[in-house]
């Protein structure tokens, strides 16, 4: 492999949710120029990916941030993406980070394909929560829940679960929505499919007890 290949590349550990320190940018670029990487890029799921290196560039790497290995891709949530949230954005109505990294207790339900989780802290919907296979948005009175969504080749709006709920309400409600989704779904079936082949009042009466 040419120690240029274009498309080899390898997504760096963090940062989560896209918040990233100092630090971290400081041996990102430490690294990158140790190893002469050629392309450092900001991803869609909001980490940075380097490319453009070697098998054994790229175990190396790993080793300067303290990792013998690269990420394996997990059976489930692949990613969270967050936005800055209340904290740090006038039009925020709760904190979409601090949500973010409650909800990554979540990333080790099995299922049966990738998931994607956007959480947005208002209605405006930055990361994209209606087109994720899990989407969160914040509004004043709370947290509004929408499942199945989907942004690829054949894009699917999701559907709103539930709304108002808090932290704790929301947190729960994803879990049951998940495990519903992984005890009935087929294999490799993204949520968006497995929703457009389920009756919505029923898959709310089994993860809203009603």
């Amino acid at each position: 492999m040419s120690e240029q290949h274009p498309k080899s590349y390898n997504i760096l550990p963090g940062p989560k949710m896209g918040l990233v320190t100092p630090d971290y940018l400081e041996a990102v670029a430490a690294a990158a120029r140790k190893h002469n990487i050629p392309l450092l890029k900001l991803t869609s799921a909001q980490r940075i990916a380097i490319g453009g290196h070697t098998p054994e560039a790229a175990a190396a790497i790993w080793q300067d941030f303290g990792q013998t290995e690269g990420p394996k891709k997990p059976v489930g949530i692949h990613y969270i993406q967050s936005c800055p949230g209340v904290q740090w954005c006038k039009f925020g109505r709760q904190d979409s980070p601090v949500l973010g990294k409650k909800l990554e207790a979540l990333m080790t339900i099995p299922l049966p394909a990738k998931a994607k989780v956007g959480v947005s802290g208002c209605p405006m919907s930055c990361c994209e929560s209606f087109v994720r296979d899990l989407g969160i948005f914040g509004k004043k009175n709370g947290w509004t829940l929408v499942f199945g969504g989907n942004g690829g080749g054949l894009p699917r709006i999701g559907d709103i679960i539930a709304q108002d709920l808090s932290d704790d309400g929301v947190i729960a409600l994803a879990e049951k929505c998940l495990q519903h989704y992984a005890a009935n779904a087929r294999k490799l079936e993204r949520t968006a499919r497995f929703m457009e082949r389920t009756d919505l009042e029923q898959f709310k009466g089994a993860v809203l007890g009603g």
